[in-house]
């Protein structure tokens, strides 16, 4: 019989890919693996030798499979799960994880809707999932990314956005908080309206929204959304605060 999927399953280390400095990914082969939506989440629990143990939860950043999944994980500061995902894991090495868990958050390749997604830091993750669910599905609904990071090292998937940008109905957009480019056109600067006006699908498209990341980027980007027109009920949501790790 197959496990529930909210019961605890044994994963083995496959790869691990740096993304920058600060963050990894790595590619996880799940015993029974059920499949999951873009969007969804594990839960993931690492036990150390003494019996103590510590569990976080983190976002699929893979298009879904029958085996593996892909999490990407930034390291933040005092973070006991992130810290060892980060910078210890290696090809072989095992912990548990559950899931996938959520469906308020998951995008199903069947919507044909053009997708708005607006990303701060990290929550790029489920995003990117479903930038690559709808790569692998065929689906041809029309993406624009929105990625607020705090500088241009710190962009996370960089080599992929860059490739996907602009084919295939792809658009991607930056707003760097902290530090731009060389030769970048505007200096940096939170996500404000006009930014969001420049780059986001205009309410009359009637896009279906999904914004991820810390609580302050995900209110600030949803009240931006509303004021410029964007139906509540086509705004979904899904943030992180700082004792995440």
């Amino acid at each position: 019989m197959q496990p529930s999927r909210l019961a605890w399953r044994v994963t083995t280390v496959k790869a691990v890919r740096p993304e920058t400095l600060i963050a990894s990914t790595l590619v996880l082969d799940v015993a029974d693996w059920p499949g999951h939506l873009a969007g969804q989440h594990v839960d993931v629990r690492l036990t150390a030798a003494d019996g103590y143990t510590a569990q976080r939860s983190y976002s699929i950043a893979s298009a879904p499979d029958t085996s593996t999944i892909e999490l990407t994980v930034q390291r933040v500061p005092d973070g006991e799960v992130s810290a060892y995902l980060v910078d210890e894991a290696r090809p072989g090495d095992q912990f548990e994880l559950r899931g996938p868990i959520g469906g308020y958050f998951a995008w199903r390749p069947v919507s044909t809707r053009p997708l708005l997604l607006l990303a701060g830091g990290s929550g790029i993750v489920p995003l990117m999932a479903m930038i690559r669910t709808r790569a692998a599905s065929g689906n041809a609904a029309p993406v624009r990314l929105v990625y607020s990071v705090r500088a241009p090292d710190l962009v996370i998937y960089a080599e992929e956005l860059r490739r996907v940008a602009g084919n295939d109905g792809v658009e991607v957009s930056y707003v760097y908080t902290r530090s731009v480019p060389e030769g970048w056109d505007e200096p940096p600067g939170r996500l404000d309206a006009s930014r969001l006006a420049r780059a986001a699908w205009p309410p009359s498209a009637e896009p279906d929204c999904y914004v991820c990341g810390p609580t302050g980027f995900v209110e600030a980007a949803a009240d931006l959304l509303v004021a410029a027109g964007h139906q509540p009920e086509r705004i979904r949501t899904e943030r992180f605060g700082p004792s995440g790790g």
